[in-house]
């Protein structure tokens, strides 16, 4: 426990008592005594001047203003006006994106008229159809087979086509045809498949039209109801190296422009007639019932038998976002068969969990999935009581597993409730079973016809074809014939959807004139980001949207709850405010003030933000003309850009340049030299005016490469670092240049060439002062050796310029100090003597009458410097020195706790839902082939589960593994590669800062016998704290270190079971179509059976059982 020094004019008792303690904690008969805080105040004041003077002779700060007025001729100063900025950014997305819907409609007009004059074939055969098939040339590659020897998929009547690269969708293309897709379980021989083959070939002349108006239109997509997907232009499928599971139904856009949104309870009976392979079934199939929900539905999923209960903490209807999903796809693994089935305990819980109005939901479609064996009871009176007579709740029944219940009763219950009724008799009728209800939700939008042909924009998501981070405009395809009787269809064909990357909306937001730290950012309806900074997924999943919450992409206050809230409601709006952020390298926080400007985009669904520093509401923009570019600026020898050319380095420092789009025709390097020397061979070419290059970013880079090398000539040239004991001085502008010095400095340089993402350039605007910078070293870093390796501090501070009454700072500047001998430099400081003392004949030891010093005494005192995220940067200890840029409680964990007991630093803790993570090993419950059920001892013994259904699911499962041989491994699937490599996950970060404490602060470190005193000092004009303390003399004041690097979360933290019952605010699509009085619903489902023969199954599920067990052996309580 540390005990805090009391301050103020009624603090002489407290005085007397911290003196007490101190003459107590020193040795009774010993001379020397701890450092009195005047004392250790004067320590402080060197440092602070010692910093000063370094940075005044080598930083250059002063003359670098100099510089850029003498040369104000030739850039102006230009204002970012915030409301301005933001009016014109929103209506060049509207714009873009106005553009994408007329061919979003154009597609959808023509789908539905091809389909209305096509003429349905029943006996249509596969090679009547011209068409390619992107999965033809595909090769699967079995991954357990070291030679990669190909498997040859199925032969193919595809057309052939030749490909060419193309830079707008990162693949080879063929802008002659589009492709088709089909999903590996859907037979393409079949009558229904061909027919869609057939009327939607039509479509590509529509496509090709599309692209002649609008070149930048990328992939233009139909998917069908059927499981087709038709996309342009044709490429080949991208191949996963194990089974393809890809359905277009299932994916995001498809399901957002299929149906309105759903409120969904899903009840699972699990009773105890409930057991072995059925109730996996069900379990599955709640899995896949869930991965047709989007994030504007709400859902809920409950277990019954006598009563029922919810399998999760979730205690309502809660969104359907990943998270939740994730939870309750947990949850109902644990699900246990036992009890008697009351239908009636069911659905009562399901109806009052959706008349609950107290809560948030989607409040449009409603509806209730059951899942069982069968029953008999028909819960009339339940439904007389919640849902009739205006049937506001559908009902969908599943008939899971194999069994001789009469399924009449369930079959009744979803057709006296405008629902559906499915079986699932084997795990092969799942995927397709539970997403099929989505065609009668399709209903009433296709009865409401134009009013319900409203384009809608997704959240982003992964491309499933490479294009990187995309929305999708979709618009629903409506089946317009009319049957015998004059009544309108009411199938839903499919979903149109055109494709815009992020990069193509980013480029029309600004960038370097907004500085550093100064960024466009847009959100939708969710309040996900769909454009921000810090969007950048680690992961490749095609299979789940992009979600990240403005809140989360951002350390959450009120001030942004406030600002996502009105953006949200289509409003805009301007506030300053004060904030929190991480830097760049999430090491530390800054306390900082913006300006948020918002206002909504037109015709669409986002709202766009935009973020201001203060010192950014103003910027340089170099006004070059061919003759001034051509001529030397004042006492300049060779033109600007000549300072580039690697053979200047030597006496003008090492020059990095930001790799920016400078020239359309520019090629780009990730090595700097090689960069140079390109920019150079460019500029010989052509003029920094040419139409193909950014006048702007060209014109400051220019400017600031001669700005900073006049830096050069006049400061750094005429200095000896040595002397300072400084491996390099530097300075960085925002128009891309990083000039070091001297040359050999560059050498060891490790931070990023473009400024603008630079922490310490970025957290050097922000902050006041000297900012020092050690090298990041986590908790695992045992050292260099110091005698051959070098390690440099940085020290940098913004340099602000006042131009006829408008504050910006253009640049940073700093200087890089020689740790080694700075440490030695800082125990003089923080020392007795003057550089004129000789250190042996004033050593303070127990005969004499003195206090310690950090040079004389540093076996009895540690002295530190740590900065304001609590990272070590200078010590007394010579075993410290290895440790500089490790955060300081793995230094010394029980100091480090007694400045975050009393207040020195405060701790941020926050997460980062974008990570990835190495995948977790895999329990023995968990150790079955995925996707792949294997029978238990009892479904063994029993004859009638071997003519099942169920086995012969498990033998087309076994013909799959044939095919494609790792279709039995464990492992998790990831988007493109299907491998079990990475996982998304989320990483819980922490960050320490200084918090509002006065300057100077003495305490003891209360340990009984081996107590501690220390003292703690801010350095002004730093963000740096000075520390004094005793050495523990024992090891009873260890404290648990606290905990600064990133580790991955625990199960269930952040808690979605308490982040549910505080939604942050959303809404949903302005329009629900969820009734239509015409709605025929006597089609409402219908029973399905097959019956293989007993021997050839009994013969091929043995093969199977020994395959599957061959390739994994089961885990000792499988196989009891």
């Amino acid at each position: 426990m540390a005990m805090a020094a009391p301050t103020g004019s009624a603090a002489l008792c407290g005085h007397l008592a911290l003196l007490l303690l101190l003459l107590l904690a020193a040795p009774a008969a010993l001379g020397y005594s701890f450092p009195q805080q005047h004392t250790m105040q004067y320590w402080a004041r060197r440092l602070e001047q010692e910093i000063d003077g370094v940075m005044r002779i080598f930083g250059g700060v002063q003359q670098l203003r100099g510089i850029y007025n003498e040369n104000r001729n030739l850039f102006e100063v230009k204002e970012n006006v915030p409301r301005k900025l933001v009016e014109k950014v929103a209506g060049d997305i509207e714009s873009l994106l106005a553009k994408k819907v007329r061919a979003l409609k154009r597609l959808a007009n023509a789908a539905e008229k091809f389909q209305k004059a096509h003429h349905w074939q029943d006996n249509i055969r596969e090679e009547d159809i011209e068409y390619y098939d992107s999965k033809a040339d595909t090769e699967y590659v079995s991954t357990d087979d070291p030679d990669g020897e190909e498997i040859e998929r199925e032969k193919s009547n595809s057309l052939k086509l030749e490909f060419t690269d193309d830079a707008n969708f990162k693949t080879k293309v063929n802008y002659s045809y589009a492709a088709v897709q089909i999903p590996t379980d859907i037979y393409k021989g079949s009558t229904v498949i061909l027919n869609e083959l057939n009327w939607t070939q039509a479509l590509e002349d529509v496509f090709i039209e599309n692209r002649k108006e609008d070149p930048s239109l990328l992939w233009q997509v139909f998917g069908s109801a059927t499981g087709v997907t038709r996309y342009y232009p044709a490429t080949p499928w991208r191949a996963p190296n194990k089974i393809d599971l890809y359905d277009v139904r299932r994916r995001p856009w498809y399901i957002q422009g299929a149906s309105s949104p759903k409120d969904m309870v899903i009840i699972v009976d699990v009773s105890g007639s409930v057991s072995g392979l059925t109730l996996k079934l069900m379990k599955t199939s709640v899995y896949e019932m869930l991965d047709t929900l989007s994030d504007d539905d709400y859902v809920n999923v409950a277990s019954f038998n006598e009563k029922a209960k919810p399998v999760s903490c979730f205690k309502h209807l809660v969104q359907a976002n990943i998270r939740n999903k994730k939870v309750f796809k947990e949850d109902v693994q644990g699900m246990v068969a036992k009890g008697t089935t009351d239908y009636k305990a069911g659905f009562e819980y399901a109806f009052d969990q959706l008349q609950n109005s107290n809560i948030t939901r989607a409040n449009c479609n409603k509806m209730i999935m059951m899942f069982t064996d069968g029953g008999e009871d028909r819960v009339q009176d339940v439904f007389e009581k919640y849902n009739w007579p205006n049937k506001t709740v559908r009902v969908f029944t599943f008939s899971v597993g194999q069994h001789n219940y009469d399924v009449t009763p369930l079959q009744w219950m979803a057709c006296a409730n405008k629902g559906y009724y499915f079986e699932i008799p084997s795990i092969g009728a799942i995927r397709i079973n539970t997403q099929e209800y989505l065609d009668v939700l399709g209903r009433p939008m296709v009865l409401a016809g134009n009013r319900a042909k409203q384009v809608q924009w997704t959240n982003v998501y992964q491309d499933a074809l490479g294009l990187g981070l995309v929305v999708t405009g979709t618009l629903p395809v409506f089946n317009l014939t009319e049957d015998s009787s004059d009544r309108k269809n009411q199938l839903i064909l499919g979903v149109m959807g055109i494709d815009v990357a992020l990069n193509d909306i980013k480029k029309l937001t600004p960038r370097y004139n907004l500085g550093a730290n100064g960024y466009v950012f847009a959100i939708d309806l969710n309040g996900y980001v769909l454009l921000h900074p810090n969007l950048q997924p680690q992961i490749i999943n095609f299979r789940e949207p992009v979600t990240l919450d403005f809140l989360d992409a951002e350390l959450e206050d009120e001030n942004k709850e406030e600002i996502r809230r009105s953006m949200i409601d289509g409003n805009d709006g301007q506030r300053f405010i004060k904030t929190l952020i991480k830097s760049l390298d999430e090491q530390y926080i800054d306390e900082v003030f913006r300006t948020y400007t918002w206002a909504p985009i037109k015709s669409t669904n986002y709202s766009l933000g935009l973020v201001l520093p203060p010192y950014s509401t103003y910027y340089i923009q170099a006004n070059l003309s061919d003759q001034i570019l051509q001529v030397k600026l004042p006492n300049i020898k060779m033109k600007d850009f000549e300072y580039l050319l690697p053979n200047s380095f030597e006496s003008e420092g090492h020059v990095f340049i930001a790799p920016r789009e400078y020239c359309k025709d520019l090629d780009l390097s990730d090595n700097n030299t090689e960069f140079l020397e390109n920019f150079i061979a460019l500029m010989e070419k052509v003029t920094p005016d040419s139409k193909q290059c950014d006048n702007f970013l060209l014109h400051n880079l220019i400017l600031d490469t001669g700005i900073t090398q006049q830096l050069v000539e006049r400061v750094w040239k005429d200095q000896d670092l040595n002397t300072y004991s400084l491996l390099a001085v530097f300075a960085a502008t925002d128009g891309g240049i990083t000039r070091v010095f001297p040359n050999k400095a560059a050498d060891d340089w490790e931070e990023e060439p473009e400024p603008f993402n630079a922490s310490f350039y970025r957290r050097s605007l922000d902050n006041k002062g000297y900012i020092f910078k050690p090298p990041y070293r986590d908790a695992r870093y045992r050292g260099l050796d110091l005698e051959n390796n070098t390690i440099g501090i940085l020290v940098s501070t913004a340099v602000e310029l006042s131009i006829g009454g408008k504050t910006l700072k253009p640049a940073v500047v700093g200087v890089k100090l020689d740790l080694e001998a700075w440490a030695e430099k800082f125990k003089v400081l923080a020392s007795n003597r003057t550089d004129r003392d000789q250190l042996g004949a004033r050593r303070c030891d127990p005969s004499s009458s003195c206090e310690m010093d950090c040079e004389a005494n540093n076996k009895d005192l540690i002295c530190v410097l740590i900065d304001d995220g609590g990272f070590l940067v200078l010590s007394n200890q010579e075993d410290h020195w290895y440790q500089v840029g490790k955060f300081f409680s793995e230094v010394d964990a029980n100091l480090m706790s007694a400045l975050y007991n009393n207040s020195f630093y405060a701790r941020k803790e926050s997460y980062d839902f974008q990570s990835v993570c190495a995948p977790e090993a895999q329990s023995n419950t968990g150790a079955a082939p995925r996707g792949v059920f294997v029978p238990t001892v009892a479904d063994l013994l029993n004859l009638a589960w071997w003519t099942s259904a169920a086995a012969w699911s498990l033998f087309q499962q076994f013909l799959y593994g044939l095919t494609y041989s790792s279709w039995f491994q464990t492992e998790d699937v990831t988007a493109d590669s299907m491998e079990a490599r990475e996982t998304s996950c989320i990483m819980k970060q922490t960050q320490y800062y200084f918090s509002t404490v006065n300057a100077t602060y003495n305490a003891i470190i209360d340990c009984g016998n081996c107590s501690r005193l220390f003292h703690a000092q801010r350095l002004a004009n730093t963000n740096l704290l000075f520390v004094v303390a005793d050495k523990p003399l024992c090891s009873q004041c260890e404290s648990v270190k606290l905990l600064q690097a990133e580790v991955r979360a625990p199960p269930r933290d952040p808690n979605q079971c308490e982040l549910v019952d505080r939604p942050r605010y959303r809404k949903g699509p302005h329009i629900c179509f969820d009734y239509n009085a015409t709605e025929d619903t006597s089609d409402c489902g219908r029973g399905a059976s097959f019956a293989p023969s007993l021997g050839v199954l009994l013969s091929l599920q043995l093969l199977l059982l020994y395959s599957s067990a061959s390739r994994h052996p089961l885990p000792p309580a499988a196989c009891l």
